[in-house]
C-alpha cells in the first residue's frame, strides 16, 4: 500500500512509460471540485481530468449506476444485444438531436469513427472517387495521438519520430472562412473536422460567427461539419455544447471525456440516417463500445447535467472568473492575456513557450492548494468541475492571485 507521495512518483517512473509529465502531487481520493493527497492535503482541481469531470469527482447518482450496473452484467461484446444499450441510444440520441449513435470508449476512437464516417459518406453520397476522399483541419487542433490524429497535427512533440503520415488530411489556418471556403471548392473534401474552442492549443476562442460561418459553407459545398466537442461539450463552456452559441449545428457530433463524469471511458460519434447508415455490420466496432456498464453510466451523468442545470451555473461562474483574473491581469505585469467561454479557460503569461514560469506557477498553486497545468509552455488552463459555486470559485482565485504574486 502507498504510504508517501514519493513512493508513488518513483514507482511510476520506475515501472511506467515515460509518456507523461505530471505535475508532482499524487492523488488518492476526490469529491465535488477536490481532490486529496496521499498525505491529506486538499487541493481545488482545476483541471477536471481534461474537462471529464463536468460533474464532479464521484458524483453519487453515477457511482449508484455504476454499482447497480456492475452487480449485473458489465460487457456482452456487440455479438450480442443487451437490455442496457437501446434505452442508451434513444436517451442520447434524444437527448442532441440526432437520429442515431455510434457507442465507443475514448475520445480518439470517436474521432477516428468521426473520420470513417465521413469518408465512407463521400464515396457513397458524395460520389467521391475512391481512396480520394480528403478531411480538412485546422493548424492547432488536437484529438488524441493515434496515427490517424498524430497526421492532422502540426505539432512536431505530436507527430515527430512517428510518421508516415496517413494520407488524405489537409490543414488551414484555425478561425479563418476565407482559408476553409477555398478548401471546400475541391470536390474531394467530404468534411471539415474542428474544435469549437481548440483546448490542447490554450483555450482558442474563435471568432463570433466562425461557428455558424461553418456551417453555412459545408452546407454550400456539400461538405460535412464534423465538430469535436470531447473537452467542450457536456456543458463545459455555457452551453450543453460549444456549438450551441451559434447557429452551428454539426453534421456529425464527437463526444467523451465528460460522457461518463470521469467514471470510465466513454465516447459517442452522433449523426443522422443519411451519414450513420453508411457504415455497414463489420465495418467498424469495438469490444467495448456500447457496452452495459457505459451506457448506465453515461446515461446518468447526462442527466446530472440538466438536473442540476451544470450549462447554466458555467456560465454564470465562468463570468465570475475571468472578471476575477482580468482584475489580477491589470496589477500583474506578468499575465498577459485571459481567454476562454464558460468554465473552459486560460491564463497567457508574457514568456515565451520555451519559459519555465507556467510551470512554476502551477507548483505554486499546488503548494497553495489548487492543481492545474500548463499547456504548450506559457499558457495554463483553468477546467474546474461545473458544479462549483461562486464561493469557490472567489477563494481559488485568491489562490491564483498568491501564487502568482508569491512567483513575482
Amino acid at each position: 500500500m502507498i504510504k508517501t507521495s514519493q513512493e508513488a512518483i518513483n514507482l511510476e517512473n520506475k515501472y511506467g512509460a515515460h509518456n507523461y509529465h505530471p505535475l508532482p502531487v499524487v492523488l488518492s481520493r476526490g469529491e465535488g471540485i477536490y481532490v486529496w493527497d496521499v498525505e491529506g492535503k486538499k487541493y481545488f482541481d482545476y483541471l477536471s481530468a481534461y474537462s471529464a469531470v463536468n460533474q464532479g469527482h464521484c458524483h453519487p447518482k453515477i457511482i449508484k449506476a455504476l454499482e447497480e450496473q456492475g452487480r449485473k452484467l458489465t460487457l456482452t461484446s456487440r455479438a450480442f444485444y443487451n437490455d442496457v444499450l437501446g434505452e442508451y441510444e434513444k436517451y442520447i440520441a434524444d437527448y442532441f438531436g440526432y437520429d442515431k449513435v455510434l457507442p465507443m470508449n475514448t475520445g480518439v476512437e470517436g474521432g477516428e469513427t468521426a473520420n470513417k464516417l465521413a469518408r465512407k459518406w463521400g464515396y457513397e453520397k458524395k460520389g467521391i472517387e475512391e481512396n480520394k476522399a480528403k478531411i480538412i483541419f485546422a493548424h492547432g487542433n488536437f484529438w488524441g495521438r493515434t496515427l490517424a490524429a498524430i497526421s492532422t497535427s502540426d505539432d512536431p512533440l505530436s507527430y515527430k519520430g512517428f510518421g508516415p503520415y496517413m494520407p488524405g488530411y489537409e490543414l488551414i489556418p484555425y478561425n479563418n472562412l476565407e482559408a476553409l471556403e477555398d478548401k471546400l471548392k475541391d470536390k474531394n473534401v467530404c468534411a471539415f473536422m474542428v474544435e469549437p474552442i481548440q483546448g490542447e492549443a490554450g483555450v482558442v476562442v474563435p471568432d463570433e460567427g466562425y461557428l455558424s460561418g461553418i456551417r453555412k459553407l459545408c452546407d454550400k459545398y456539400n461538405v460535412l461539419f464534423i465538430a469535436d466537442e470531447v473537452q467542450t461539450g457536456i456543458a463545459r463552456t455555457g452551453k450543453m455544447l460549444a456549438t450551441d452559441h451559434e447557429d452551428a449545428k454539426p453534421d456529425i457530433l464527437i463526444l467523451g471525456k465528460a460522457l461518463s463524469g470521469g467514471v470510465l471511458p466513454v465516447s459517442a460519434v452522433l449523426a443522422n440516417d443519411n451519414i450513420m447508415m453508411c457504415i455497414k455490420p463489420g465495418e467498424h466496432g469495438s469490444t467495448y463500445g456500447g457496452n452495459p456498464l457505459s451506457c448506465a453510466v453515461a446515461k446518468a451523468a447526462l442527466e446530472i447535467v440538466k438536473d442540476e442545470s451544470l450549462d447554466k451555473n458555467a456560465l454564470e461562474m465562468g463570468e465570475v472568473f475571468r472578471n476575477r483574473l482580468e482584475k489580477l491581469k491589470s496589477k500583474s505585469g506578468l499575465v498577459r492575456l485571459i481567454r476562454g467561454k464558460g468554465l473552459l479557460n486560460a491564463m497567457v503569461i508574457n514568456d515565451s513557450e520555451d519559459s519555465s514560469t507556467a510551470w512554476d506557477i502551477c507548483i505554486s498553486m499546488k503548494n497553495n492548494g489548487l492543481i492545474a497545468k500548463p499547456t504548450h509552455g506559457n499558457i495554463i488552463r483553468f477546467a474546474p468541475p461545473l458544479v462549483i459555486n461562486e464561493d469557490e470559485i472567489n477563494i481559488s482565485c485568491d489562490i491564483i492571485e498568491k501564487s502568482i504574486i508569491e512567483y513575482k
